[in-house]
């Protein structure tokens, strides 16, 4: 028997460290050559590594979180058969005599595991259902026989309800054809004090702060100590651009259903040639600011693990169907952590959107070392004064979108955003210049 020692490979040009962001084996466990072993993440690079050999797990490099150094030991495999050459220093044999093993870390240490997903608050309402209080008796006249709870008529979700409140079914007086529905126990706590109708409180939850959550805050924060922020924000009247959308989109056969972003994608690009300092990247090290000529827009894209920024190249370059496309792709390559390095890096400058979700105006933080980033809110109709066409005003019911800027106050002053707002405005709200050349 031959202990290989496999050390954390060199995942990337530049990279000195990766942070280990799931196991998929332990001390124990048998594996097999090609085995995914473990995910490591780079910068917002999620990488596979997998076994170079056959064997037996005896050590594992550090736990969920830890960070290790490219070149020392990730995981050491016991392994039968004639010793190979060491390759390259990165898998390292030991042969010397039958040294004892190294120490195996223990079970709960091993099998440890810190999901970084998002957790249904759900799945722990039973185990806090508050206790239930008895309900006062009345003085005046002996209650009936309450039926055992079990044999009322209720939907799951009712008695779901009733158990986390602490009601029995069984003394709630159903409205109509013997059926216990929310309604009446709405009508039950409201006369019987005994009872409470709070939510329960949720147990406290400590959850290690890693991967792709753990760059984001590092990012985050370095963006906000570095740069100061200014914010501006305009109203802008999108009636017009969702009509066209929707003839665009009534239209366009074999075509990417138009959402409004390659849309506003193709009104920001056309604009930014007359506003060089909103598409630039400052290095404030070596204090030199770089005005792109192409624009790579970067689009923040929720995902299960985090937000992530996918990078669409040279978006000046794409009509308003090969943005889609692309917009698209990336958005899926995102969400299922396929992006490559390429696909996350290189950005000049971002646009942030919650989509329905958009509110009134939004603050949105700059992905440094870009100067500027823009989000667009959610459209909503209001009643507005419109021109008749004969000098006087009507009121109409118009779509209306505000358009948020965040800018680095080092680079770009307050009148360059606004101006740089007002044109792009203009073009949203005559949309035909959007499409034409």
């Amino acid at each position: 028997m031959a202990k290989f020692i496999f050390n954390m490979p060199d995942v990337g040009e530049g990279v000195a460290e990766a942070e280990i962001v799931e196991w998929h084996v332990k001390v124990g466990d048998t594996v097999s050559e090609d085995q995914h072993l473990v995910d490591v993440m780079t910068d917002k690079a999620t990488i596979d590594i997998e076994s170079p050999v056959d064997g037996k797990v005896i050590e594992v490099a550090g736990e969920v979180g830890d960070i290790i150094a490219v070149g020392s030991m990730l995981i050491t495999v016991e392994v039968e058969g004639e010793v190979p050459d060491q390759d390259d220093g990165e898998e390292q044999w030991d042969n010397a005599g039958d040294p004892a093993p190294a120490p195996a870390p223990k079970d709960e240490e091993v099998e440890e595991r810190i999901e970084v997903e998002t957790s249904d608050p759900s799945d722990a309402d039973d185990a806090m259902a508050a206790d239930p209080q008895p309900a006062p008796k009345q003085e005046t006249a002996p209650a009936p026989e309450p039926s055992p709870a079990s044999k009322v008529l209720a939907t799951p979700a009712v008695r779901k309800r009733a158990k986390e409140l602490g009601i029995d079914l069984g003394q709630v007086k159903p409205a109509e054809d013997g059926r216990v529905r929310h309604g009446d126990l709405d009508q039950f706590l409201t006369y019987n004090s005994g009872y409470s109708a709070a939510t329960p409180a949720r147990e406290d939850e400590e959850r290690k702060v890693i991967g792709m959550r753990r760059k984001i805050a590092e990012n985050m924060a370095a963006s906000k100590r570095n740069i100061p922020h200014f914010s501006y924000v305009e109203e802008v009247d999108v009636t017009d651009l969702e009509e066209m959308r929707a003839q665009l989109n009534a239209n366009r056969g074999e075509k990417p259903k138009l959402t409004i972003l390659p849309l506003l994608i193709t009104a920001i690009c056309k604009t930014l040639p007359d506003f060089p300092m909103i598409n630039a990247r400052y290095d404030d090290e070596a204090g030199v600011v770089t005005r792109h000529g192409a624009v790579h827009m970067g689009m923040a894209a929720q995902t299960d693990a985090g937000l992530m920024v996918p990078v669409l190249k040279n978006a000046q370059a794409k009509n308003v169907w090969q943005l889609a496309n692309e917009i698209s792709r990336l958005a899926e390559a995102a969400r299922t952590g396929k992006a490559t390095k390429d696909e996350l890096t290189g950005g000049t400058l971002t646009v942030t959107s919650l989509g329905p979700l958009g509110g009134i105006a939004t603050t949105p933080v700059i992905n440094r070392p870009e100067v500027a980033i823009i989000g667009p809110n959610k459209i909503v109709e209001r009643p507005m004064y419109v021109g008749d066409g004969q000098g006087g005003e009507r009121i109409e019911k118009r779509k209306l979108m505000n358009i948020s800027i965040s800018c680095d106050h080092r680079v770009v002053d307050g009148w360059d955003a606004a101006s740089f707002v007002q044109a792009l405005k203009k073009l949203l709200e005559t949309p035909v210049l959007i499409v034409s050349n």
